[in-house]
């Protein structure tokens, strides 16, 4: 009974963690945040509407684990035979969408040129000015 009480509760850790991924939540604290007012997500990871929700925790503590247990296993095998057709040895695509840049554009330093403020203020020194009456 034990076991299966510790199996289904590794399962919903483990699809919350799906939730966070799928919808960029950035921290457990805002996961848990997230499951104790969304019915939706609580729905998803199996919690009813007056089930406690864990302790964000949980998830730092047990992240180990719950990557090397049966059920994620389980899953990444099974998407990684559904998405084997999809899958090259000769190229890699990324969607870049979901890749945010953390570096603005003032702070960009080109390995090969000058940097874009440099080129910017260059540029601005050396732009005629004219006066209009």
């Amino acid at each position: 009974m034990l076991r299966r009480v510790v199996a289904r509760l590794r399962q919903s850790i483990f699809w919350a963690l799906l939730l966070q991924v799928f919808y960029s939540i950035r921290s457990e604290r805002q996961l848990v945040e997230q499951i104790d007012y969304n019915l939706l997500f609580r729905w998803f990871v199996g919690l009813g509407m007056d089930d406690a929700v864990w302790h964000h925790a949980v998830f730092s503590k047990n992240r180990a684990r719950l990557l090397s247990s049966a059920v994620a296993q389980q899953f990444f095998s099974e998407v990684n035979r559904q998405a084997k057709r999809f899958m090259s040895d000769e190229h890699f695509t990324v969607d870049g969408t979901l890749i945010q840049a953390w570096a603005s554009q003032k702070s960009f330093r080109s390995k090969d040129g000058p940097t874009m403020t440099t080129v910017r203020a260059s540029a601005a020194r050396s732009a005629p000015t004219r006066r209009m009456h």
